[in-house]
């Protein structure tokens, strides 16, 4: 199963980041083979607005099963759910205990985003 975490550094000792669409990086992780890639979510941190669609549209195209994060947005669950991608939401700690938690049931699947929008 490949996850994505947002995450505040590039390793797996990294802390997981609050914030999914404003994340510094994510961690693109094959939970199988425990290989993985640190992604820069530079792009997304200064919009005005957007960056949680912008980082979803981005986090798409690895093909991730589920993402891992603090918290999720409306439109960026909206963009992820509609690609088939679950999402886990009120995650915190290092991303490697989070990995092994998330392996062993300790997280429930959002049915739906757990802050408000910033709507215009």
């Amino acid at each position: 199963m490949k996850v994505v975490i947002s995450s505040q550094g590039k390793d797996l000792d990294s802390k997981v980041d609050p914030r999914f669409g404003r994340a510094r990086y994510f961690i693109v992780l094959d939970t199988e083979s425990g290989e993985f890639e640190p992604v820069d979510n530079v792009q997304s941190l200064d919009l005005p607005q957007g960056a949680g669609i912008q980082a979803a549209q981005n986090v798409l195209k690895y093909g991730p099963d589920a993402v891992l994060t603090g918290n999720c947005g409306p439109k960026a669950f909206q963009v992820l759910t509609a690609s088939g991608v679950d999402v886990y939401v009120g995650v915190k700690g290092r991303v490697k205990d989070v990995i092994e938690e998330f392996k062993n049931g300790r997280y429930q699947k959002a049915s739906g985003p757990n802050v408000t929008g910033h709507w215009v």
